[in-house]
């Protein structure tokens, strides 16, 4: 322990100076080790899923980098993290396939270190399986410590065995920890955690845990250090934004949180998502209408557009309500894009129902739609429900749904042709080095002459023609 002889005996139990402690002791070990190897030691993280695991990622490779590992992007790397998703059961297996393929690389290399952490690993019978199965794993945690990682690790590498962490649910959110994003000039940031709505086929609030809400007040110091950073664009993250607030010791509203993140100098757009119809208020449709930093984008999952269905699946609202809510909301901010979720084949569903579902999207008209085929969630209502419907007549009526939804998008992309909107352009054209690509306040992509010196600028662009999806402008002066 001499080496450790700097440090306190003990870890302070206050957060987040405990993790900072563990960072420290940790970059200790990491820099011995680069010694030993002649060389950086390297760490890649995978995400799986939503905005929100991907923002848990820039924490966890800020908390890696403040160790002294470099990032990396290859799965060969010193440590390798899997922030998985559970949502569908086809996120679990494509997790498992790639731990195949880690097992593959450790074996060339044994000093390499897998973990994995995130909504997946909240699942006991997926910890049983990893331990009887993937024995090779050396960490394990979920979503409500993911600020432990230096901690986590620091056991890792001194006790040598496979760490296994998983809490069931918390009231702690740890601030004041350091993050590796992404973009330098667009972040997410989180607004609150969990949720409490309970969907009948959705996992998310079993592994997620219940609502908790950030104070405005540090959110808004969050985003002005973004903004000081050279972030020009925030998008607030929840599982619910709509109920942001109720939990705080002074409940507020989302509105209000919104109207304060709009003060905030330097910042010049704002993105949420996502929000559930029930909680949709008139304050927050006002205030979207009245507020030009907040982007003419609005994400509101349908899930289904039969009221029976929407009734088991516990949505909260009817067909009507929600076809009510959209009407207002074109009514009062009529240049907004609208998207959504749309879930085929639930338990019970008939061509009847799938018919109402279709009705739904002719009369909405979205302008993109994430559509899918629902999947049997091991531990919600809906796993255990009679009349699960079968994979012949599930496929072909998600096949015309998809049809629908992207013939209507592609029409709906037209209308703004000729128009002259402003982009933020946030990277270079896969396909063509003379071309960048931007994001359009109503979320939509362009692609127009330029180079890197364009990237992270807010440029004037006229959109010249419509592909369907996105658009080719031009930018101008």
């Amino acid at each position: 322990m001499e080496q450790w002889e700097k440090y306190p005996v003990e870890a302070p139990v206050e957060e987040p100076f405990r993790q900072q402690y563990f960072m420290e002791r940790l970059k200790e070990m990491v820099r011995e080790k680069s010694i030993e190897y002649g060389r950086p030691l390297t760490a890649c993280i995978k995400t799986f899923g939503c905005q929100m695991n991907a923002k848990d990622s820039e924490k966890l490779m800020g908390i890696l980098e403040q160790a002294g590992f470099k990032p990396s992007e290859e799965e060969n790397s010193d440590f390798v993290l899997y922030n998985t998703c559970t949502v569908r059961d086809n996120a679990n297996q494509r997790v498992y396939g790639r731990l195949g393929y880690l097992n593959s690389l450790k074996q060339k290399n044994p000093h390499m270190t897998i973990a994995l952490c995130g909504c997946m690993m909240q699942e006991a019978s997926v910890i049983e399986k990893i331990k009887k199965s993937y024995r090779f794993v050396d960490l394990i945690f979920g979503t409500h410590n993911i600020f432990r990682l230096a901690e986590l690790l620091f056991l890792c590498y001194t006790e040598g065995r496979m760490v296994i962490d998983i809490w069931d649910g918390t009231d702690k959110i740890v601030e004041d920890l350091p993050a590796k994003r992404k973009y330098s000039f667009k972040s997410g940031v989180n607004i609150m955690y969990g949720c409490n709505n309970f969907c009948s086929y959705c996992i998310v609030p079993y592994v997620r845990g219940r609502e908790r809400s950030r104070n405005p007040e540090d959110i808004v110091q969050e985003i002005r250090g973004l903004v000081k950073d050279g972030v020009v664009e925030v998008m607030l993250l929840g599982q619910n934004v709509n109920s942001y607030g109720k939990t705080l010791e002074k409940p507020t509203s989302f509105a209000k949180l919104l109207k304060q993140v709009a003060e905030i100098e330097g910042l010049e757009r704002i993105r949420f998502m996502t929000s559930h119809p029930k909680d949709l208020s008139d304050e927050l449709i006002e205030t979207m209408r009245d507020c030009p930093k907040i982007c003419r984008h609005l994400h509101l999952p349908l899930q289904s557009g039969s009221s029976r269905i929407l009734k088991q699946m516990n949505r909260v609202y009817d067909k009507e309500q929600y076809l009510a809510l959209v009407e207002k909301i074109k009514r009062e901010i009529p240049d907004l894009s609208l998207t959504t979720d749309i879930i085929v084949g639930f338990p019970g569903e008939t061509e009847e129902d799938f018919e109402e579902t279709l009705d739904v999207v002719r009369r909405v008209r979205y302008d993109s739609a994430f559509t899918f085929i629902y999947s049997k969630r091991t531990g919600t209502p809906a796993a255990a429900m009679e009349n699960q419907v079968p994979e012949e007549i599930v496929k072909p009526r998600f096949d015309r749904l998809l049809t629908e939804v992207q013939n209507i998008s592609a029409e709906m992309c037209k209308k703004d042709v000729g128009k002259t909107m402003t982009a933020l352009i946030e990277g270079m054209d896969s396909h063509d080095p003379s071309m960048v690509t931007g994001r359009l306040s109503n979320n939509i992509m362009v692609h127009i002459p330029g180079d890197s010196s364009d990237i992270g600028k807010l440029i004037p662009v006229k959109l010249l023609e419509s592909k369907g999806f996105y658009y080719m402008g031009k930018k101008l002066p």
